[in-house]
């Protein structure tokens, strides 16, 4: 298989899961949910569906448990919207990557901020116009 197709096709597959999670899943418990990437095995059987959910820890796990309760419809939806020879089964895995960078940015501005402290105490000590 060309890793351009199994791109395309992980694009796609992005694309159609996320409409179905938005239109078509009228579960409660998912909540807000946005499907960051797929990743399709070799064979094409199987994907790997990472999502983004917003809310606290516990909103994000029902909608974890939500997701694995749609599955099967949100497969065979998938397989209305997609020829493929197999429909790969679907795993949903929470995509912590947005958290962890937004973490990482949170301690940059801590940095920032400190530096910015340094910076105005360096200049009142090294005032001219206090002699």
């Amino acid at each position: 298989m060309s890793g351009m197709r199994k791109e395309k096709l992980q694009e796609e597959l992005k694309k159609i899961i996320s409409d179905i999670l938005q239109r078509e899943v009228k579960d409660p418990s998912v909540g807000f949910v946005t499907v960051t990437s797929v990743d399709l095995s070799g064979d094409l059987r199987h994907a790997k569906v990472f999502v983004s959910i917003l809310g606290e820890k516990e909103n994000q796990q029902d909608s974890l448990r939500g997701l694995e309760k749609a599955t099967g419809f949100i497969r065979s939806e998938l397989g209305k919207r997609v020829r493929l020879r197999h429909v790969p089964e679907i795993v949903f895995k929470f995509d912590e990557s947005i958290e962890h960078g937004d973490h990482i940015n949170k301690l940059l501005k801590q940095m920032n901020l400190g530096e910015d402290n340094e910076d105005n105490e360096d200049k009142e000590n090294n005032d001219p116009g206090e002699e």
